[in-house]
């Protein structure tokens, strides 16, 4: 995944205006507009999606307000810098998902998690309710029943995520939590643990969090937290690995041909 993309297709937008920033989101993510370089002009834009230039211009306000577009008299539209973008918008995250997500994406959203996930686990262990013990428990019982490389698989190892996010009583991370969710979502199903090994260890080591948890232990679950990430990205290694060993192999059959 260093130069392959994995495309998670979302949810198309419900009005013009949101669409058309889709589209010119998705396209800024994947390059097709680089940084630094200025847009199409209005005539050429509101020509290539059928739409009103209020309808264009609402668009573009949209871009600008989330980091990813600059307008400025006299030098009109330009792509802003990577950095610029913010990360944290949902809309953001969705058309990286559209575009394409590779190993940067899934490193920088390893390196966040790391970042918090370890802390609200801790938290969570020293607030939870039985409530929280239970949907972490029921969330665990629904990965066990799911195949390892199914969406139900996903979805349950995601819910159990959010569950913790929840149980830590903070505003801020329960918010993270629900913001990157359809990150993590791609992540999840990306590093499947597909081979009999690994998903007896995903299972454990979630297992250990949930067990921490009840227990009032936040070293533990806190110390089982970062494992899982570290285990998961290994996993998104493993995957690249094997992606370019394919790709290798396919570049080679076509030189040599039949």
């Amino acid at each position: 995944m260093t130069s392959q993309l994995v495309v998670i297709p979302t949810r198309r937008a419900h009005s013009n205006h949101a669409e058309v920033a889709r589209s010119i989101g998705t396209d800024i993510i994947a390059g097709r507009y680089a940084e630094g370089t200025r847009l199409p002009g209005d005539a050429e834009l509101t020509a290539m999606f059928g739409v009103s230039r209020p309808v264009l211009r609402e668009s573009v306000k949209t871009l600008v307000a989330k980091g990813l577009l600059s307008t400025k008299a006299r030098v009109g539209t330009v792509v802003r810098e990577r950095g610029a973008w913010n990360m944290f918008d949902a809309d953001v995250l969705a058309w990286h998902l559209d575009a394409g997500i590779d190993k940067r994406f899934l490193g920088d959203l390893a390196e966040i998690r790391l970042a918090v996930e370890p802390r609200a686990v801790a938290l969570a262990a020293a607030r939870r309710s039985e409530a929280d013990i239970l949907e972490l428990q029921r969330s665990l019982d629904r990965m066990r029943r799911e195949a390892s490389d199914s969406v139900g698989f996903a979805d349950a190892d995601l819910a159990l995520h959010i569950a913790v996010a929840n149980a830590s009583g903070n505003l801020f991370m329960r918010s993270i939590g629900h913001v990157i969710e359809a990150a993590l979502r791609a992540s999840f199903l990306l590093s499947a643990p597909v081979e009999a090994g690994d998903r007896e260890t995903v299972l454990l080591w979630h297992q250990r969090i949930v067990d921490a948890i009840a227990a009032g232990d936040a070293e533990t679950a806190a110390a089982a937290m970062i494992e899982v990430i570290h285990n998961g990205m290994r996993r998104h290694e493993g995957t690249a690995n094997a992606n370019s060993s394919a790709q290798e192999a396919l570049s080679v059959e076509a030189r040599e041909g039949p």
